[in-house]
């Protein structure tokens, strides 16, 4: 006599399918139950005065007007400042050979990277200079320097 082909294990995932197809076929007639009596007025959300989601219409009488030329879009220009374009500093280090040193700012101690290119005067190290700022290939550069007398 042959044995059955049909196991137990396969009995139950038979009975896992079936009942996944009645639960979707059940879930499939809620939803059109639900889609006939759903309205367009149902759908609609409301924003109270505190921006929270509602489904009552918000109240008239709480309106504000609002002039859409007050409303600004995008960051306000700041006031024209004057920018420090001359800047007082000390030669900390200058190679005569290659043309480069740094100027140390004296407000902030910031070092500024010189080249010889941007110096109208020539300096050495521990010259009082003023110098000006101009961006550079790796950063901020001084340029225009000379010496205060």
């Amino acid at each position: 006599m042959a044995k059955s082909q049909e196991t137990y294990n396969k009995k139950e995932k038979e009975k896992k399918r079936l009942k996944k197809r009645l639960e979707k076929q059940q879930k499939k007639e809620a939803r059109k139950e639900n889609a006939e009596a759903s309205t367009f007025d149902s759908m609609i959300a409301y924003v109270d005065e505190n921006g929270n989601i509602v489904d009552t219409p918000p109240d008239v009488t709480k309106k504000k007007v609002i002039n859409a030329e007050s409303i600004q879009i995008g960051v306000p220009k700041r006031p024209d400042e004057e920018e420090i374009t001359e800047r007082f500093g000390r030669v900390e280090f200058f190679n005569e050979s290659k043309g480069f040193g740094f100027i140390k700012e004296n407000e902030t101690n910031e070092k500024y990277f010189v080249h010889v290119n941007g110096l109208l005067e020539e300096i050495v190290e521990n010259d009082k200079v003023t110098f000006e700022l101009e961006m550079g290939m790796k950063g901020l550069n001084a340029v225009k320097v000379k010496k205060v007398k």
